[in-house]
């Protein structure tokens, strides 16, 4: 068995596949014996790639994107959530949201982990006809101090993984306006990279234990592991676990290891219109299509 580590931006449910893949085995029918870990703050991830303490690291495409050309090259190869993790949470009912009444308005959306949440959020504006500067942002603090300042009274929207919105909506005071997981459309929203030369043997045996889980994770009712679900994930109440498991698989959270080129394009535009790069990167400009060529 070779060891495989993976250094991660983040514990959560849109990772799910991976950690099926090593209880259920599917790592192990390649020859892989897969760890991991999560370093705070996230951004050691690159010293864990650099120092040769990890195999692949996981998390924003948009960190290989802007390091492309500047610094240390690191090779997106392979992507696990097909769609964005986030939900739009505000006070009006469902029904009466316009995207359109979000001019003038004030968003507030974590900046403690990352740049996603911010490139995600504007980019939605634009493709809804709304011009982000017209919007007002409180993004600079932890996304549990927002969640409580929202229901304090701070703000007229949050923005927050799924099923942390559908926690707080549970509670009262506010609702979901937008699932993005449902309404959002696909982008590669976490995917695994290295560096450079990393080995392709190694990565595509990693990629054909991924697609095993996923194809597993969507042939099979979540009530039938639902324990290994609250071993998992024990802050998140289990009918919550269950409905977000439903809901990932029919938008089509995980639909393969290989990242979605219809996807990336549309992630490209608005990582390239958050400044991170010059302009949109092209597909084999930056990602590693050889460990999914066979899946």
């Amino acid at each position: 068995m070779q060891r495989y580590h993976v250094t991660a931006t983040g514990r959560s449910l849109n990772y799910l596949p991976e950690y099926v893949a090593a209880d259920r085995g599917f790592f192990a029918e390649e020859g892989l014996t897969v760890t991991a870990s999560v370093p705070r703050p996230w951004d050691l991830v690159l010293d864990d790639l650099r120092g040769g303490r990890a195999d692949a690291a996981l998390g924003g495409i948009w960190v290989p994107s802007m390091y492309l050309g500047r610094s240390t090259r690191f090779v997106p190869f392979a992507q696990i959530a097909n769609r964005a993790p986030l939900a739009l949470v505000g006070r009006e009912d469902t029904a009466t949201f316009s995207w359109q009444a979000m001019r003038g308005r004030t968003v507030l959306m974590k900046g403690s982990n990352g740049a996603s949440v911010g490139l995600y959020m504007k980019m939605v504006l634009r493709e809804e006809g709304v011009d982000p500067a017209t919007v007002n942002y409180i993004q600079d603090l932890d996304g549990a101090m927002l969640s409580e300042l929202f229901l304090g009274g701070m703000g007229d929207y949050l923005i927050i993984d799924y099923p942390g919105a559908l926690k707080l909506a549970a509670g009262g005071g506010c609702r979901i306006v937008q699932a993005f997981p449902i309404s959002g459309g696909d982008i590669p929203w976490s995917v695994y990279y290295a560096p450079e030369g990393a080995d392709i043997s190694q990565q595509a045996a990693f990629c054909r234990g991924l697609g095993k889980a996923m194809t597993w994770i969507r042939d099979t009712d979540p009530d039938d592991y639902a324990d290994f679900l609250a071993a998992t994930f024990p802050n998140l109440p289990l009918d919550i676990l269950l409905r977000v498991t439903r809901d990932y698989v029919s938008c089509g959270m995980w639909t393969s290891p290989r990242i979605n080129p219809d996807g990336y394009a549309r992630w490209q535009s608005g990582i390239a219109q958050g400044h991170l790069v010059q302009a949109p990167i092209a597909y084999d400009e930056l990602n590693d299509p050889r460990p999914t060529e066979a899946l």
